[in-house]
Formats: structure tokens, sequence, C-alpha cells
């Protein structure tokens, strides 16, 4: 069998992989609280298992993940790490420009944490418009579309039960249910109704780090989110693969 990951690869390993392939996957997540139950690496792990298995499934090459992104916002939580958005962009583009030194010219990002969304979508842009592309895979936005029946609106948010789930579908060790807890996320006293936008902290909403119900969490409905997403993650990559790379970047003035 095939290795699929990059930092099992010996260099002359990945030069027959980059003679052949002009396409890799990068998992990316963060290192930040996820309530009393979950790791603080859980965006990471999820995105790096995520992107490892569709990998396997595809034969495409998978990178190294990213365990540290945009957290700021959880820094009262101990544990929490958190890179400045600009630093955090300009260091996944330099991961992505290494390797266009070896003609790798299509990206797909797994991404495991929404913070760092805004900063990913940034480098995406910019990398098109210099020749590379660059696809944002959400994992929790497919899950939502894909089996939207297995969890309530209040079990599909951040540290709840579906983020827990998937974490004892794929690392049970690492998880403690026993401390799981429902908590309605209150609000801020300066906040109104949708028409002025505040930023907070996620411990002005939460005190456990848990937004809404964790306790239904369950490694038998978390398997099942991991699979239909790693399903959809193949079709994305395959799609991706049969693909030139005219296809993909910016078309000249009409």
């Amino acid at each position: 069998m095939k290795k699929h990951l990059l930092h099992e690869l010996s260099w002359v390993k990945a030069k027959e992989y980059f003679a052949e392939n002009d396409i890799v996957i990068l998992p990316v997540g963060s290192t930040e609280q996820h309530g009393p139950q979950n790791p603080l690496g859980t965006d990471y792990l999820i995105a790096r298992a995520l992107a490892e298995e569709t990998a396997k499934r595809t034969g495409t090459l998978c990178l190294p993940v990213v365990p540290f992104g945009v957290s700021g916002h959880h820094r009262q939580f101990w544990g929490t790490v958190s890179i400045k958005p600009e630093i955090f962009r300009e260091y996944v583009r330099n991961v992505c420009l290494s390797l266009r030194y070896y003609s790798v010219e299509k990206v797909i990002v797994v991404n495991g944490h929404g913070g760092n969304a805004s900063a990913l979508l940034e480098m995406a842009r910019e990398l098109r418009e210099d020749g590379m592309f660059v696809s944002i895979f959400q994992w929790w936005l497919a899950s939502g579309k894909l089996v939207s029946d297995i969890f309530s609106p209040d079990e599909r948010r951040h540290a709840s039960a579906e983020e827990t789930s998937v974490n004892l579908a794929i690392h049970p060790h690492l998880v403690n249910l026993e401390r799981a807890v429902d908590e309605t996320p209150r609000k801020p006293t300066a906040e109104t109704r949708g028409v002025v936008s505040w930023i907070f902290d996620t411990i002005d909403y939460t005190s456990s780090g848990i937004f809404g119900k964790a306790s239904t969490a369950s490694a038998e409905k978390g398997k099942k989110v991991f699979e239909a997403v790693v399903n959809e993650l193949v079709k994305h990559v395959d799609t991706i693969k049969g693909l030139k790379i005219e296809d993909l970047l910016p078309k000249p003035p009409v």
C-alpha cells in the first residue's frame, strides 16, 4: 500500500509523487478550549483525521497538520494558543508556495476551526491571482447539509454534541464525557438586535466554553458525521484532481 503522508516519505518517494501529481491536502486547525470534556487539540485532530482518511482513499498526498490558528477569543481558557490572523495567513501561504517549487498547483485545505476562515480565504484569493488554486473545506458546513437530522442547532455549536461526538469516534481516550455540560450562551449586555457588530470573547458568552448542548454526544453519531464528511471531501478532491489548472484560475478581461 502506498504511503499517503508527506512526513512518512523519503525525498526520493516525494519526488516520485510530485512528478505525477499537482495536488496536496493540507489540514489546519487550532489549539484552543473545547469545553471541559474535549482536548485542546479538537480542531486540528478532527481536521487531520478527515484529511488523512481522504488522502488514503484518493491517493493524494497529505501534509502534516498546522496545529495553531486564530483563537484569541478563547484566550481566557487555559491552554489556548493563538496566532495573529496576518501571521497565520502568511504561514499557510508559505507552506503552499514552498510546494509550488515542486510543481504543486492545487491545495485542498481542510480547515477545522472557524476562526481561521477569513485569513484562509484571503490567502486563497491572493494565491489564485498568482497562479495557484487553493480551496477551503470546512467540515461542519458539510455535515450541516449532509447529516442535518443527527443534531439540533444547539448541538452543532462550539464544543457541543457534534464536535464531541466526532472526538468520541476518532479518539475516545481523549474525551471525558462525564464533564460535558449543557450551557445556553448568555448575551453580553452591550449586544443589540443584529444591527451592530460587536467583538466579544467566548468567556462573555459561556463559563464552560460550551455553546449549547454537549451531553447528548455519542461515538455512534460521530462516526456517521465522520463518514459523511469524508465521502464529501473525497468527491471534492477527485473533482479538483480532474480539472486543469487553467480552469481554476482567474479569467482574462472580456
